[in-house]
């Protein structure tokens, strides 16, 4: 029995996909300890989106650590914040007006997730939530009431309250109006059901199977929300910091949320780091009431600093396009075909292969393994796991992005081509 089997916690998940022991990564592929080499096509769940080890943001970091900077500060004012602070503002937000103000939160995204909740309750006074099944935001008590998967909810061992989930566009709701039924639901006194503080969503939901949502919904969901004067909140958690295009995942519908989660990607080099925007006025927080050891993470100020300094020097914004259009080609081209009933949804560089209706309903696990045998690190979301997902670093070399689609293709084709009907082999062409 090795260590990690006698010492580590059952709890641990992504190395029972992803067995070898690592023992180095750069840019976009990892190394494990027997030597074999692996594409990654995972990104740290989306907090990789500029690779593993970025040259340019390690040695800014280097040169920070060996200039003695400040690693541990709570809030306290610092030259690396003021750097974040600076470029941010200037570079993220100044260019489309966004008004927001920024507090930065403890490590992680379901810290940030909690400030949101907390802070749309404490303005508006009320303490419902509206979220969206087949949602993901988190795993701490408050986020994961907000979580619609319920093997993640029944880890909390407690009631999950002040919630009402709502539809989502995807599935059978493509032809269901849910923006008429939340209108419906607010207006009618009979509905039983109280308006909320706010309204949280993802703009894609990455974890519940790559669902993007429409332009057209996101612009009525904001409207929405101003008619009944209720926040809204959107969880950019995984999809943003560039991962569909744009900075913000929001911007292509020309929404101004009230409050932006950000987190995974924002310190830029993997490192710990949350922080919600918001509007000016909604800043009513008492000095500390929401506070924690580690909030404002001093070197991934440094990192995030140096991502945004990254993006725009290599124009990422247009090589995030460029290669989102190589992906939907191939995957539409070269994926879909090999059976009609996969499905091909996504954006930018996050994509989904859909394999939840094919016969094999363990076809995605298969995937999965044989592409790791064969050297990619990739992923499955959505329910049941049956969405095989696609989401590499945004800085990826193209012949790298081909050589690894190109084996996904391989592996696609093998496993279509087994699926059994009644004791037939079926070839899907």
């Amino acid at each position: 029995m090795d260590v990690f089997e006698q010492w580590e916690s059952n709890v641990r998940s992504y190395c029972r996909t992803f067995s070898d022991v690592y023992v180095s990564a750069k840019d976009c592929k990892m190394v494990a300890e027997n030597g074999k080499r692996y594409i990654d096509f995972f990104a740290g769940a989306g907090a990789l989106n500029y690779g593993h080890n970025n040259t340019y943001m390690k040695r800014k970091m280097i040169d920070y650590l060996e200039n003695d900077g400040v690693i541990h500060g709570l809030d306290m004012f610092t030259t690396a914040k003021r750097m974040f602070i600076e470029i941010f503002q200037r570079e993220v937000l100044a260019p489309n007006d966004y008004p927001y103000k920024m507090q930065f939160c403890g490590p992680t995204g379901t810290n940030a997730v909690e400030a949101g909740i907390k802070l749309a309750r404490k303005v508006t006074g009320r303490t419902g939530i509206f979220s969206f099944m087949g949602g993901f935001h988190g795993m701490s008590l408050g986020s994961l009431a907000l979580t619609g998967n319920l093997h993640n909810r029944a880890g909390a061992g407690i009631p999950l309250s002040h919630v009402t989930f709502m539809p989502y566009p995807h599935g059978f709701m493509d032809t269901f109006d849910t923006i008429q039924y939340m209108e419906t639901v607010l207006s009618d006194e009979n509905s039983g059901v109280d308006k909320p503080a706010a309204i949280i969503f993802e703009t894609v939901q990455a974890e519940g199977g790559v669902i993007v949502a429409p332009i057209e919904w996101m612009r009525q969901l904001s409207d929405l929300c101003k008619r009944h004067d209720i926040l809204l909140i959107c969880d950019d958690i995984q999809a943003g910091c560039g991962r569909t295009g744009t900075f913000f995942s929001f911007e292509r519908a020309g929404i101004v949320p009230d409050l932006v989660i950000l987190s995974k990607s924002i310190s830029g080099y993997g490192l710990p780091m949350s922080l919600v925007l918001m509007k000016p006025e909604l800043d009513i927080w008492n000095p500390g009431e929401h506070n924690g050891t580690f909030r404002g993470n001093q070197l991934a100020f440094i990192g995030g600093t140096a991502a945004l300094e990254y993006r725009k020097q290599i124009n990422l914004e247009q090589a995030v396009k460029q290669k989102a259009d190589f992906i939907d080609n191939f995957l539409n081209k070269e994926i879909a075909s090999l059976d009609s009933n996969i499905k091909i949804r996504g954006i930018g560089m996050i994509w989904g292969i859909d394999v939840s209706n094919l016969a094999d309903k363990e076809i995605s696990k298969k995937v999965v393994t044989d592409c790791y045998e064969k050297g990619i690190i990739i992923e499955r979301a959505g329910r049941g796991d049956t969405v095989i997902k696609i989401m590499p670093p945004l800085n990826i070399e193209i012949e790298l992005l081909l050589q690894g689609m190109n084996i996904i293709k391989e592996i696609m084709q093998k496993h279509c081509a087994q699926t059994v009907n009644e004791g037939d082999i079926i070839v899907h062409a």
